[in-house]
C-alpha cells in the first residue's frame, strides 16, 4: 500500500533527518559522548596502545621475516677485530649504529635549545 489512499502515512516509512543548517549559523548537532567536535570518536590512551601494540606486532613479524631471510653467515672485519656473525644480524647491528649516529648529535641539540630557553625565560 502507498501512502495518501484514504489509509494514512505509510507507518514503515521512515521522516527525513533533520538537516543542521548551514555551517555559518543555525542548528548545531548535538555533543554526543565520546565524540570531539567533528562528530568523530574522541582518541583514548588505550585506542593509543592498541595501535602501538599493532604496529610493534607487525615490525617485530617483519624483523622475523628479514632474519629469516639473511640468516648466512659473513665475515667481518671492524677496526682490527676479525669473525663470523649472521648477515642480519651484522645488518641490524649496523642499522643501530647509524640511528644512534643521527640520533645523538639531535639528542644534544635538544638538549642545549632546552637550556638556553630555561635561561633567557627565567627572570633576572
Amino acid at each position: 500500500m502507498s501512502s495518501g489512499q484514504g489509509y494514512g502515512p505509510d507507518p514503515y516509512q521512515t521522516p527525513p533527518p533533520e538537516p543542521y543548517g548551514p555551517p555559518g549559523g543555525g542548528a548545531t548537532p548535538p555533543a554526543a559522548e565520546g565524540l570531539d567536535a567533528k562528530g568523530r570518536v574522541k582518541k583514548t590512551r588505550s585506542s593509543d596502545w592498541l595501535v602501538g601494540l599493532i604496529v610493534a606486532a607487525l615490525l617485530l613479524i617483519a624483523l622475523c621475516i628479514f632474519i629469516g631471510q639473511n640468516s648466512a653467515d659473513v665475515s667481518v672485519h671492524f677496526l682490527g677485530a676479525h669473525g663470523r656473525v649472521s648477515l642480519a644480524i651484522a645488518l641490524l647491528l649496523s642499522a643501530v649504529a647509524g640511528i644512534l649516529l643521527v640520533a645523538i648529535p639531535g639528542v644534544i641539540r635538544i638538549v642545549q635549545l632546552r637550556r638556553a630557553l630555561r635561561r633567557n625565560a627565567s627572570p633576572r
